[in-house]
């Protein structure tokens, strides 16, 4: 006669699945890396490679998710590791390097500002991570990455203008307290998700991304900055116009199920600056 013997919760079969995915973590570490580095070479002083750093940083930020969700090899691992990386990468990173570069000579009102600006990009990241029934065309605040890209640009623009002191300083102090607000704000940010990246598209098109390139390679510091604070500001005016028709920015729709990961734009299955 055969023995059946009941099966308890602990000894259940279906077991978590062991190891990670290499390849979406591997962009994921590669930011931390960039992150890291901009940390150093502002410590030294080298504020061009710093900025330099923090927005590859940003592009590797956007690419590890994308990876991710082509490859199948979405995880509550890699959603949880993303954002850690993305408060060093985008919070603490920038918040040093305007620190080492000019906040430092404020006094207490300099390190308060950029812990501030640490803080909220927390806030951020948590909020972003926990939302629900958001809208799949605009984000609820300014992305952490893009008021990442803004300050390291604006780094760029001074360093390599030799603008620094006086006006300079308080400029930057006031673009960080400005920005933090930014974030945690529920101004609408255009997401750029529902951009359809997988079909054909008009001759013109490429030759217009053509053209954006070689406006880039004039001048990058400068189309960089001039770019991300057209964005940063875009949220303002988005808001603005939504409230004088009255539309509503961030009522769901039915194709609003799936969840995004990465503040940048990509997907980890949501599971999830």
């Amino acid at each position: 006669m055969t023995n059946f013997r009941k099966v308890t919760p602990l000894e259940s079969t279906d077991k978590p699945p062991k190891g990670i995915y290499i390849l979406p973590n591997l962009f994921t570490t590669a930011s931390l890396l960039a992150a890291f580095y901009a940390i150093i070479q502002s410590t030294v002083g080298n504020f061009e490679n710093a900025a330099i750093a923090v927005i590859i940083a940003a592009v590797l930020d956007s690419l590890d998710g994308r990876v991710a969700r082509m490859t199948n090899t979405v995880s509550d691992f890699g959603k949880e590791y993303d954002s850690l990386v993305d408060l060093v990468a985008f919070g603490l990173a920038p918040a040093l390097i305007l620190f080492e570069w000019g906040l430092k000579d404020l006094g207490k009102i300099g390190w308060l500002t950029a812990f501030i600006y640490v803080a909220t990009t927390a806030l951020r990241l948590a909020r972003f991570n926990t939302q629900e029934n958001s809208s799949k065309r605009y984000f609820h605040g300014l992305p952490c990455p893009a008021a990442a890209v803004l300050l390291a640009a604006s780094i760029w623009v001074a360093d390599s203008y030799q603008l620094s002191g006086g006006p300079y300083t308080t400029s930057g102090l006031a673009t960080m307290f400005l920005l933090s607000l930014a974030m945690v704000s529920s101004l609408p940010y255009r997401s750029f998700k529902d951009l359809d990246l997988k079909h054909r598209v008009p001759f013109m098109a490429v030759l217009v991304l053509v053209l954006v390139f070689v406006l880039i390679s004039f001048d990058p510091p400068r189309v960089l900055f001039l770019a991300f604070s057209s964005y940063a500001v875009s949220g303002i005016v988005t808001w603005a116009l939504k409230r004088r028709t009255g539309e509503k920015v961030f009522a769901p729709s039915n194709d609003e199920s799936e969840s995004y990961d990465s503040e940048s734009g990509s997907a980890r299955d949501k599971m999830s600056n």
